[in-house]
Formats: structure tokens, C-alpha cells, sequence
């Protein structure tokens, strides 16, 4: 009876060891290597959960890379595993980039995994180009009529300056402004309108993709279209414009000239109070000078006497004056 317990507690102790040990040396990951003819041994896929890689992300695209005739190291794809690349992407686009005949070396898949761009689809877009559609792009011709465009830009992925070269917002905005420098060096918009291909020709050989992660292959005007005519509307505002600087400086010269017109009115009231003034002065000095005798009684009656020949010289002035109106306007107070 002992030595059938000790006999189970043997098979057990074994079964234990032989599962911790399954589930931390990867054997079947192990086995199928070797059949690939990928030489691993033991002591490595240990030492990848030692150094807390997970050994099918590392012996997988290594696999892969044997089977499509690429000479990958263990110890480069475990560094870039440990740098936080994406092991199986960089080894795709290896694989990738070797079907198509594009030169493409580990490091420097490598290093585009890293920069956070996709070699993947960088490989793909070599082989395949990409089709990049602008949005309307406005410019104005010299004439003054805009003309908006559509455009298609085709470019490939350019390997060399992919780490470090700038992005298709960098693309679409260079063509834009290409496009809209084109299209306001036109005298006319009907040149325009008539060689479209003109724009993409000029756009195209200014070398818009220097500095970028792209080649550009050709720009494609897909639509054109006219728009507002700028320059008349230029000509409007600045018409409305003059008008009301016109209407502002005649506000102003009519402002001096009712201001001018207060001040001689305030002139005449001065002068006419001067008068008043001078006017009340005459019977102190008449009965100054009847005082002093320099004026006599008989004078001073003389003088009433022209003063009221004068008077009644005006009154019948002023009442035959009004007789020839009416001679003149005989219906005038009829009503």
C-alpha cells in the first residue's frame, strides 16, 4: 500500500514538472523550427521568457522570413521586439519589399517601424501608387474671375526619405498653393479653362515633393469650375468705398459751413448789439450838449422835424410798394 501511494505521488510530481515545464519552454513553438529549418535551441526560447519576450511573436516572422528566402538574425528581431517595434510588420514589408525588387535592408525597416510610420504599407505604396484628391482649390486670374480646380495627385512612397520626410498634408498644401500661383500668373481665365493641363505641367515641374516621404508621378485636374468674378466685386467695394468718403467729406464741408454761418450770425447780433448800444447813447449826449447849450431848443425841435419827415417818407414808401405788388398780382388776397 505504500509504495502504490509513493508511486502516485511520483507520476504526479513528473506530470507537474512536465506541465511547468511545457508551459514555459515552448516546445511545440520549438518543434515546429526545426521543421522549418529554423535552428533554435532550448536554452534560447528560455532565455526569450527570461527577458519577457514572448517567443512566438519573435520565432513566427523568423519562420516567415526563412520560408521567403531572407537571411534574418534572431538577436535583430529580439532587439526590436524589446525597442517596441512590431516584429511581424517590419518582416511582412521585408518580404514584401523583396518580392518587388525594392532594396529595403532590416535597419532600416527597422527604423520606419520605430518612427511610428507602417513600412508595410510604405512597401505597398511603392509598388502600388497612391491617389491623393485635393479638395477645391480657388485662384484668380489676372481678369478677375476665380477659378476653382479639383485635382489628383499620384505619388509613391519614397523609402529613403521616409523617416523624417513630411506627410501628404505637406503634399496637398504644395499643390494647392502651385495651383493657385499658376492660376493667378493667367492674364485671361479663358487660357485657363482651355489648357487645364497647364497647371498640373507648371505644378509638376516645380519639384513639390522635395523634402517629403513621397514622389509625386503625375497631377491630374479632375475638375474646374468658375467662380465669382473677383475683380468686379473689387472694383464695387472700393466704388462703395470712394462714396462714402465723398459723402463724409461733403458732411464735413456742410458741418464748417452751418459752423460759419452760426459765426457770422453771431457776428451781425454783435454788431447789432454795438448798435443798440451806441443807439442809447445819443439822448445822454443830446441832453448833455442842451445842457452845456452847444445845442439849442429850436435845433433840437428841427431835428424831431426830420425825424418824422423821415418816417412818413418811409411809411408812403413802403405803402406804394405794396400797391405795385398788387397791381402786379391782382388775385393776391382774394382768397
Amino acid at each position: 500500500m505504500p509504495t502504490e501511494i509513493i508511486t502516485l505521488v511520483a507520476i504526479a510530481v513528473v506530470v507537474i514538472v512536465l506541465g511547468i515545464l511545457f508551459t514555459f519552454i515552448p516546445v511545440g513553438l520549438w518543434i515546429a523550427a526545426w521543421a522549418a529549418n529554423v535552428r533554435i535551441g532550448i536554452f534560447q526560447l528560455v532565455g526569450m521568457r527570461l527577458r519577457r519576450i514572448v517567443p512566438k511573436r519573435v520565432v513566427n516572422p523568423l519562420v516567415k522570413a526563412k520560408k521567403a528566402g531572407l537571411d534574418l538574425k534572431l538577436n535583430k528581431l529580439e532587439g526590436h521586439y524589446l525597442a517596441g517595434g512590431n516584429v511581424d510588420r517590419v518582416v511582412n514589408a521585408l518580404i514584401a519589399a523583396h518580392r518587388a525588387n525594392i532594396e529595403l535592408t532590416f535597419e532600416r525597416a527597422a527604423a520606419i517601424d520605430l518612427a511610428g510610420r507602417d513600412v508595410l504599407e510604405a512597401v505597398q505604396m511603392s509598388v502600388n501608387p497612391k491617389v491623393i484628391e485635393t479638395p477645391f482649390i480657388a485662384g484668380v486670374a489676372m481678369d478677375g474671375i476665380e477659378i476653382k480646380a479639383l485635382s489628383r495627385i499620384t505619388v509613391r512612397a519614397n523609402i529613403d526619405r521616409l523617416v523624417g520626410g513630411a506627410g501628404e498634408e505637406t503634399i496637398i498644401a504644395r499643390v494647392g498653393e502651385g495651383i493657385v500661383s499658376t492660376i493667378g500668373s493667367s492674364e485671361d481665365h479663358k487660357a485657363v479653362l482651355e489648357n487645364p493641363d497647364m497647371i498640373s505641367q507648371t505644378v509638376l515641374s516645380k519639384g513639390l515633393d522635395s523634402g517629403t516621404a513621397f514622389e509625386i508621378l503625375s497631377i491630374d485636374i479632375a475638375d474646374i469650375d468658375i467662380g465669382k468674378n473677383i475683380g468686379a466685386q473689387l472694383q464695387t467695394d472700393q466704388a462703395e468705398a470712394d462714396k462714402k468718403i465723398a459723402q463724409a467729406k461733403a458732411e464735413e464741408r456742410r458741418a464748417m459751413a452751418v459752423a460759419q454761418e452760426q459765426e457770422m450770425n453771431a457776428r451781425v447780433e454783435e454788431m447789432r448789439a454795438r448798435v443798440v448800444e451806441a443807439e442809447a447813447e445819443v439822448p445822454q449826449a443830446m441832453a448833455e450838449a442842451l445842457r452845456s447849450g452847444n445845442l439849442g431848443v429850436m435845433d433840437y425841435y428841427n431835428l424831431q422835424n426830420v425825424e418824422a419827415d423821415t418816417d412818413m417818407r418811409k411809411h408812403i414808401g413802403s405803402a406804394t410798394k405794396d400797391d405795385d405788388e398788387d397791381i402786379r398780382d391782382p388775385h393776391k388776397g382774394l382768397d
